[in-house]
């Protein structure tokens, strides 16, 4: 386990993010808004339960104050502004990996709260990719129901494609 495989693993995470970014741009409001029966609600409110996620587990490791959530659901369409704050997020995490060095895998940065202090910083990572691949798979299931046409997300296939 090094830095180098988890930098490799979240460019895997990051490009099948923006698979399922360009399936939810091609959404009506209403098949963006609509409620899916299943784990978050909709479409938009799945997508924003992943990114503040996200931000509040690499603000943890990172020692900071995450971003203001999302609010959870909106009248109008507020794709631009998701995508944007998503794209800080992502940037967030790029930089956290980038200067990421073997030995602090090993460490448990999480001050705050209470029972994330145990953690490794290696679980940390591995939980928000898991989380993420989770969560990527209940809106590409729900994606196929709007009638988008979808694709796999298996990492294998991200290796295959890029070597």
């Amino acid at each position: 386990m090094n830095a180098d495989a988890f930098r490799h693993f979240y460019n895997y995470h990051f490009a099948e993010n923006h698979k399922v970014w360009e399936h939810v741009a091609s959404l009506t409001f209403e098949q963006f808004t609509g409620k899916v029966d299943y784990s978050r609600g909709s479409v938009r409110e799945q997508l924003v339960h992943l990114i503040d996620a996200e931000e509040i587990w690499f603000s943890e490791l990172r020692g900071v104050e995450p971003f203001e959530p999302l609010p959870d659901t909106v009248e109008v369409d507020n794709r631009d502004a998701i995508r944007a704050h998503w794209d800080k997020v992502e940037g967030n995490i790029r930089a956290y990996l980038a200067n990421l060095q073997d030995e602090q895998l090993f460490s448990k940065p999480i001050k705050e709260p209470e029972d994330d202090q145990v953690l490794f910083a290696w679980q940390v990572l591995l939980h928000v990719a898991n989380h993420a691949t989770d969560h990527r798979a209940q809106l590409l299931r729900a994606l196929h129901d709007l009638g988008v046409d979808t694709k796999y997300q298996d990492y294998i296939f991200y290796v295959y494609e890029n070597p």
